[in-house]
């Protein structure tokens, strides 16, 4: 630079002095630690009334405190200021160099991933029979990533955890338990083993407030929402995701700017996508995900984000609250999830979820065919579609004490499985249901043979156990005389309603119902012609069934006819 003098450039320098809000804000005393109560309680109950172990194995996801604890514990063991409680002071000078990570001469951090071997096993089993540098101190060896310790590397350890000389602790902190279990199962008998739990997205959200205030920052609760969302229990993860977004903006947090700092896809695009599948516009689904690439999205991450939208909309459908999740774009997400119905969301999410568990959208070497078919299929989900709103929409079922009074009050006519009229009322509320006995209320008229017989195949009391399915495929016929005709298939069933016992009730509950003395005939079906008895099969009674539906319901029979219509149970 001319004119500027090599000590003028070097006296004017001034090196970056920022530290990372991770560290910066990392806890000093067990009280501080957030979530893992269960652990910091125990630790520190342990060293106020000294009952210290002499291993430690903390265990959990990345993130929740397993190297934060294990430092607090050692300035608890090694702070000549500690509380009567077990909590370290934090202050004095032993309690900065290990909470700081610099060198100390009783406390010794290991990185198991670079220090793997059964050489360094060995340096550490002999540099642990020294004793600490003070009376009344503590030798901790605190050993990070320690599933990444060869099983040799274990085995030359194993003496020294069952015998440690005195005053000296091993706290072993591993993501990945089952491995040590693995490689070493005698290790996990010879440790106290804490398990880490998550941290809620409440208390970051809380703790993130809480810094932002020590910052002189501002950021509304949403976008802290969405940090703590991403971070997935992880309060270091957090505090590193604040600090980029604080670089970013400067000290004010908007939601906007999370987003741009996380690469998330806006709210408006999936708004965007649930559009073309409400008006079926499948041709542009290609169009919509060529534009996510141009625009400069992360299709893996516009999938993650897909699935908490329907995740979303499914919770609205079913009537959850929101609030927790609200964001900018959540009203208009509101508003889609009253076009779909829960079982159709169900069925989309569970789509969208298998591709997920399968893992092929992040191996695949082409992601955007996978993405762009999972959409397609989701617009081609038909939509669900009651009974009765068909019903409803093709005219409306009649009411039943008019279906009761439209039929027929004598007169003969051959019934069957597909072929009774008017015995039981159409309606969503009556489907399926035991028609009353007319003998309930005299004002009422007899009923006819057909709706009597169903009556006694509904309510099941003159009927022997298991015999119903046998009996819907039954022919019932009013012969002159009152005499009553029903034909059944040849077989055990026939043999067992022939007996006197079965008869006589099956005749006494038609005699009730119809309200006049009645004959009741049992016959083979074939008997009084050549015809062969028919056989009962799933299907047949199926399209018995269906026929029988449509008799009692007309406009049932034309929604069959055009909709092409089929009973599935």
């Amino acid at each position: 630079m001319p004119g500027v003098l090599p000590e003028e450039i070097h006296a004017s320098y001034q090196p970056v002095a920022h530290t990372a809000l991770a560290r910066k804000y990392r806890p000093r005393t067990f009280s501080d630690v957030a979530t893992q109560q269960h652990v910091s309680e125990t630790l520190k109950r342990a060293v106020g009334t000294d009952r210290v172990g002499h291993a430690y194995l903390f265990c959990g996801p990345r993130g929740v405190g397993k190297t934060t604890l294990a430092r607090v514990l050692a300035m608890a063991l090694n702070c000549p200021t500690r509380t009567d409680e077990g909590e370290p002071c934090g202050a004095c000078e032993s309690c900065t160099r290990i909470w700081s990570g610099q060198t100390a001469l009783d406390v010794v951090e290991i990185d198991a991933a670079s220090n793997r071997g059964v050489d360094d096993a060995r340096n550490l089993r002999e540099r642990a029979m020294y004793a600490p540098s003070e009376e009344g101190r503590f030798k901790v060896y605190i050993v990070d990533e320690a599933h990444m310790l060869t099983k040799e590397a274990w085995n030359a350890l194993l003496k020294i955890l069952e015998e440690p000389p005195p005053r000296v602790i091993f706290i072993f902190a591993t993501t990945e338990p089952q491995k040590i279990e693995q490689a070493a199962a005698p290790i996990l008998s010879r440790c106290q083993r804490f398990d880490f739990r998550r941290i809620g997205m409440a208390e970051i959200v809380t703790r993130l407030a809480e810094i932002l205030r020590l910052e002189e920052a501002q950021a509304p609760e949403s976008a802290l929402r969405v940090i703590a969302k991403k971070a997935d229990g992880g309060m270091r993860d957090a505090l590193s995701l604040l600090d980029q977004v604080l670089s970013l903006t400067g000290g004010e947090v908007t939601q906007e700017s999370v987003r741009q700092v996380l690469g998330l896809v806006d709210e408006e695009r999936y708004v965007e996508l649930l559009d073309l599948i409400l008006h079926q516009k499948r041709g542009d689904i290609f169009a919509f995900v060529e534009n996510l690439l141009a625009e400069g999205y992360d299709l893996v991450e516009f999938y993650h984000g897909l699935v908490e939208t329907l995740r979303l909309l499914l919770r609205v459908a079913l009537g959850g609250e929101v609030d927790e999740l609200a964001g900018e774009g959540t009203e208009a997400l509101v508003e889609r999830a009253a076009s779909f119905r829960p079982g159709d969301l169900v069925r989309m999410l569970a789509l969208a979820t298998d591709l997920e568990s399968n893992g092929s959208l992040r191996r695949s070497q082409n992601p955007q065919m996978l993405l762009e078919m999972l959409l397609l299929r989701l617009s081609y989900v038909d939509q669900t579609v009651e009974l009765e709103e068909l019903i409803r929409g093709l005219g409306g079922a009649p009411p039943p004490e008019r279906a009761r009074r439209e039929a027929p009050a004598d007169g003969a006519e051959e019934v069957g499985p597909s072929a009774t009229e008017d015995s039981t009322p159409a309606g969503p509320e009556s489907v399926g249901s035991t028609p009353e006995p007319p003998h309930a209320d005299a004002a009422k008229a007899a009923m006819t043979v057909s709706q009597a017989w169903e009556y006694i195949l509904e309510a099941g009391d003159a009927i022997p156990s298991g015999m119903r399915p046998f009996l819907r495929a039954a022919k019932v016929t009013e012969e002159p005389g009152g005499r009553v005709l029903i034909e059944l298939p040849a077989g055990p069933g026939f043999e067992r309603l022939s007996s006197r016992t079965t008869h006589r009730r099956l005749a006494d509950a038609l005699e009730e119902l119809l309200q006049r003395p009645t004959e009741l005939t049992l016959r083979e079906a074939g008997d009084a012609s050549d015809e062969a008895p028919a056989r009962i099969s799933q299907e047949t009674v199926r399209a018995d069934r269906l026929t029988e539906l449509m008799k009692r319901e007309p406009l049932l029979e034309r929604a069959v006819e055009e909709l092409d219509l089929e009973l599935m149970e």
